[in-house]
This record gives C-alpha cells, structure tokens and sequence, in this order.
C-alpha cells in the first residue's frame, strides 16, 4: 500500500511512503476493495483500512472529534496531517471545533488550503506550511495523538470531495511502532522543522516564509541524506 503510484518516471521526482505488509487483516481487507472495484460487491467493513467514497470521510471526522475529546479530557492532543490539498468543508469544520477544544494542529500542505489558521476563537491552535523543494511532495501522512497511543495513517486521498466522495481511494494504518515513530518523528518531524522551503499560511491567506531561526534546515535534503545513507549495494 502506499501514497502514490508504483511509476518508475515519478519516481524520480516525487516523494511517497508505502508499507509492504503480510498481515492477514490488511491482505484481506485489500481483496475486498479489489471485489468493490471489480465487481462492484461492497463490504460493510474494510477495516482496518479506510475507503473512499464509502468509509474514509466518517472515519477521518471520527478521528478528528476523539482528539477534541481527549483534549478536553487534559489527556495528549494533537493532528500532524500532510496532504496536497485541504478543501473539503466537514473537514475544515471539524478541525476548527478540534482547535476550539485544545488540540494542537500542524498541517503540512503543498497546494492549495481553503482552512485559515491563526484566527481569534476559530483556529489559534492551527498552524499550516507548504514546503515546495526539488521534489514534488506527494506522501499523505497523518497522525494522531490519541490520548498518548498514537496513531499513524497514510494513503492516496487529499481532504478534498474529489478524492473523498469521487472516487476510490485507501487510506492504511500503520501499527509497527517502529515504523509510526519514524513517520511522526523523522519525517513529519522534518517538515515541520524546515526553514529553508517551508511557507508558512498566515490568518489573511498570505504566505510568508518561516522565519529562519537556528542552522538551516531542509526536510527534502535531510530526508534525502538518509535515503542515501541507506541504500544498500546491490553487488
């Protein structure tokens, strides 16, 4: 499962995550969307994945309002969410309310955000980068503090109608700690720790770039140092 397409020209310019997984309930939660593709035989569960048009949207305002519910309960709070695009209103909505409660909201996204962060009783505890570098960012990553049981999801979809209510996507749960630790920290960490390409969306919907405090620091060469770091030879 992954964020983005198995394509040898993307990529080369394109920055995607995807998860290689044995596990039973995964693998068989995969076959029934390829029998809702195919065949058109829908299930009434597909977990533990989630599916556009049929489950993604309920799920994701589920996840967003459990947040607000641990924020009011003092317990840990928070959305790291990557994406492209934010566009679809429920999700804005519920973010906002998710604001209002006490959850602390970083959103990573690329294109284009109708959400406004910043604004007094509505959003003070959202805040919005794009970071555009030599790659095309293209990894939906989305994290959950869930009351200090974190958890992690990534997949094809935007926050937007066309990808939650036109058409299939999947969106996969990733449960190995060690692998949720390196998405939150190493590489959602790195973006929004990025001062070199980072655009920061301000209340009125201008960007301006985040401020430059400390060494400069670029998510796309760290994460392209350790890419290169890893890389096993092949002879």
């Amino acid at each position: 499962l992954g964020t983005g397409n198995y394509n040898s020209v993307t990529a080369r310019f394109y920055t995607d995550v995807s998860l290689l997984t044995a596990r039973p309930e995964i693998t068989s939660a995969v076959q029934n969307v390829f029998r809702y593709l195919t065949a058109k035989a829908d299930s009434e569960d597909y977990s533990p994945l989630l599916v556009a048009p049929l489950t993604l949207a309920p799920a994701l305002l589920k996840l967003i309002a459990r947040e607000a519910e641990h924020a009011r309960a003092g317990k840990p709070a928070a959305i790291v969410a990557k994406m492209n695009a934010l566009l679809d209103r429920p999700m804005m909505e519920a973010l906002y309310a998710a604001s209002n409660a006490g959850v602390e909201i970083d959103l990573i996204v690329r294109g284009i955000c109708a959400l406004r962060p910043g604004l007094k009783g509505l959003s003070e505890r959202i805040r919005v980068r794009s970071i555009v570098g030599r790659y095309l960012e293209h990894s939906r990553i989305f994290s959950f503090a869930n009351g200090g049981q974190p958890e992690v999801f990534c997949g094809s979809a935007d926050w937007m109608a066309r990808n939650l209510f036109e058409r299939c996507e999947v969106q996969f749960p990733v449960d190995a700690p060690a692998l949720s630790a390196r998405l939150r920290e190493e590489i959602l960490g790195a973006y929004l720790k990025d001062n070199v390409k980072a655009r920061l969306l301000q209340p009125d919907g201008r960007y301006v770039r985040a401020p430059k405090d400390g060494a400069p620091f670029s998510a796309q060469d760290h994460l392209m140092a350790i890419a290169a770091a890893e890389r096993v030879d092949p002879q």
